[in-house]
């Protein structure tokens, strides 16, 4: 009988949902390969058969939890009713104080420090393209909430300008000590309903 074919794709995931931990643990700056390789029980060696580098295995990761998050994200907006709703779902990242959501967001505030602060080409090209992705879920929500005739067409134009309010929102809670992150959300995002919802006198 001839051996099992690998599947690369599979095993990529394989070994980065056995390691994912690690980049809570120790941090995406000082993860190594060599650890990857043990924690996934495989040869150093193995690892560069799927994966060209360090940022590709944390780039692995990463989309792993975004397929998980889009997942769950598809499965709640369908049930939720209105934009009110569906948008702070869309800001639950950064509203949500949980153990397990903080140690996802602590890690992001590691990404995003790699990013601002390094030199690092793929990496902002990665944030790029998630960015993209996360804008495309407001645009869904937004466009779902006009064909139902609870805002404004022209909401549709303000896609940028929230999607840049959440990036900011992000900044101010990893810099700013006691910053009421839900204060500020409900104050912005209600302004921005009063002035695109139509109102049925």
């Amino acid at each position: 009988m001839s051996p099992r074919k690998i599947n690369k794709e599979e095993k990529r995931r394989e070994i980065a949902l056995a390691s994912c931990d690690l980049i809570y643990e120790v941090g995406m700056k000082k993860l190594t390969v060599a650890e990857v390789a043990r924690t996934a029980g495989i040869g150093k060696g193995t690892i560069y058969e799927y994966f060209e580098n360090k940022e590709d295995i944390i780039f692995e990761i990463i989309n792993m939890h975004i397929e998980q998050h889009h997942k769950e994200f598809t499965e709640k907006v369908s049930k939720l009713n209105t934009i009110e709703e569906k948008l702070e779902l869309f800001f639950d990242f950064l509203l949500n104080d949980t153990e397990e959501n903080m140690k996802h967001f602590n890690g992001y505030k590691e990404f995003l420090s790699i990013v601002l602060a390094e030199e690092n080409l793929p990496m902002k090209e990665f944030n790029c393209e998630k960015n993209e992705y996360f804008g495309g879920e407001l645009i869904k929500i937004l466009e779902d909430s006009i064909n139902k005739g609870e805002i404004k067409k022209e909401a549709i134009n303000l896609s940028n300008g929230i999607l840049t309010y959440q990036k900011g929102l992000a900044i101010r809670k990893m810099s700013q000590a006691n910053f009421d992150v839900r204060t500020d959300y409900e104050s912005f995002i209600g302004t921005i309903l009063q002035l695109i919802e139509i109102k049925n006198d």
